[in-house]
């Protein structure tokens, strides 16, 4: 079938179509419409089907893109779909969220000739939602039923795919967390014009129909103690993610709101719940003049957001340019068309409240670069502006909350956890997800539950024959 690959240089790439700007920015479905088969099977068959496949090594999962490529391009949908499950538990999520031009899509190698990449996540998701609607899916089904417990906190990305790969195994798993939805960033933090959350819905039910248990508005440390979990369990996994706002440390920043206390009352208006902070006003930017300082995808999240909740105007403060953004330049440039201003090399300096709210802010220069490599901004001599902003939205990243009673953590609030094996100071307990290795992509977070779900199993295993001797 080799004749059916590598089209690249006769058929030119093409996306999933999008919607008008003025369309979707007064709603919060999804941007891009469905791709049919022929246009999913064609984008696959551009793959070059390389010797040393750059997009799988760039993938945190390590997908074996190549291959479920050219089964799509083969018309072998259920086969591409099998595949492309057995290393990503929820393909069809990343294919939404993952900025794959950052990852697969950017390391493409007729990306870099100049033809334009694979369209990977969008044949990812065309993949899924096909196996979903086709009844490929199949429900979990162990081979065997062990009587050794886990226990995972945190409901979120890592977790989820810890609780996937453990039940797979036949381990009794319980998953706990503060929130009362599964999903954690999934469900609170990602809008819906990025993920619908009937897509995560669906995937955590097949978790509850396999045997996952869930105990949901349960605050380890509040309602349970870590070290009652401990007792339960044979092993425990700290999922819990990182959701400590960064501070803006300016004058007045208590006139900020966080960013993810905006996106979780967004998020839950469209769910349906009672938001009595966004129904005051608090946390609903329709007709204000919205500031969002950060440069992240969670900055992105938020623009996008109040655009959609009927802001009059949204503006975007960063202290860098746009090459040097860290968040997705795609995400950047969907803001750019749903009519999101960008205020670069801007960096805030105080908040004003009151009858004229605004951002004060500072023009920068890009100096030398840094050790990320990007250019260190530097503050430009005479250069104070003001910013009128009626809600300004801080997205400056997160950080760790206190865990240190479970286990060592580093001297920034992460767990200190074996790169290799996840496994903590105290035996028996593992950490993965941001948890661990800071504010990161919900792909390095599956990927990290998904390993330290593997590296339990050796555990307990090894406790058994100790035990059997």
């Amino acid at each position: 079938m080799a004749e059916r690959m590598q089209k690249f240089v006769s058929l030119g790439q093409k996306w999933p179509e999008k919607r008008a700007p003025k369309e979707r920015a007064t709603d919060f479905h999804e941007i891009h419409r469905e791709f049919i088969a022929q246009k999913a099977a064609d984008q696959a068959a551009r793959c070059a089907q390389c010797g040393v496949p750059f997009c799988q090594t760039h993938c945190p999962l390590q997908n074996n893109i190549p291959d479920w490529l050219k089964l799509t391009a083969e018309g072998r949908l259920e086969d591409a779909y099998v595949l492309s499950a057995s290393t990503n538990p929820m393909p069809e999520i990343c294919g939404r969220i993952c900025p794959q031009d950052r990852l697969c899509e950017g390391a493409c190698v007729i990306e870099q000739s100049g033809h334009g990449s694979v369209t990977i996540g969008a044949v990812e998701k065309y993949l899924t939602d096909t196996a979903w609607r086709e009844g490929w899916v199949k429900p979990i089904q162990p081979r065997i039923e062990r009587s050794e417990t886990i226990g995972i906190i945190g409901a979120g990305p890592a977790g989820l795919a810890a609780a996937e790969r453990l039940r797979t195994r036949g381990y009794q798993v319980t998953v706990y967390d503060r929130h009362d939805r599964i999903g954690g960033l999934l469900i609170y933090g990602i809008p819906n014009f990025k993920l619908e959350k009937d897509v995560v819905e669906r995937r955590t039910q097949r978790l509850i129909d396999g045997g996952v248990k869930f105990e949901l508005n349960c605050n380890v440390g509040e309602d349970v103690t870590f070290d009652e979990l401990r007792q339960r369990h044979d092993a425990v996994l700290i999922a819990t993610g990182v959701y400590k706002a960064k501070p803006l440390n300016a004058p007045n920043d208590r006139a900020v709101i966080p960013a993810l206390d905006y996106l979780i009352a967004a998020n839950r208006v469209g769910l349906g719940d009672d938001v009595p902070d966004f129904t005051s006003g608090k946390l609903n930017a329709k007709d204000r003049r919205v500031v969002v300082i950060g440069g992240g995808d969670t900055a992105m999240d938020c623009v996008r957001t109040a655009r959609r909740q009927g802001a009059e105007s949204v503006t975007c403060l960063y202290r860098r340019d746009k090459p040097n953004m860290p968040g997705s330049q795609r995400e950047v440039n969907h803001a750019e068309e749903e009519g999101v201003t960008f205020d670069w090399l801007a960096a805030p300096k105080s908040v004003r409240a009151g009858k004229s709210p605004a951002v004060k802010a500072v023009r920068m220069q890009l100096g030398p670069p840094d050790e990320s490599g990007r250019q260190t901004p530097q503050e430009k001599p005479d250069s104070a502006y003001e910013v009128p902003g009626d809600l300004i939205i801080a997205a400056l990243g997160f950080d760790a909350e206190d865990v240190s009673a479970w286990a060592e953590t580093t001297r920034w609030g992460t767990v200190k956890a074996d790169p290799i094996t996840y496994a903590t100071n105290e035996p028996g307990v593992y950490a993965a997800g941001d948890i661990v290795r800071g504010a990161s992509l919900v792909v390095w977070a599956i990927r990290e539950g998904r390993d330290a779900a593997d590296a339990m199993h050796t555990y307990i295993q090894a406790q058994a024959k100790v035990a059997a001797q």
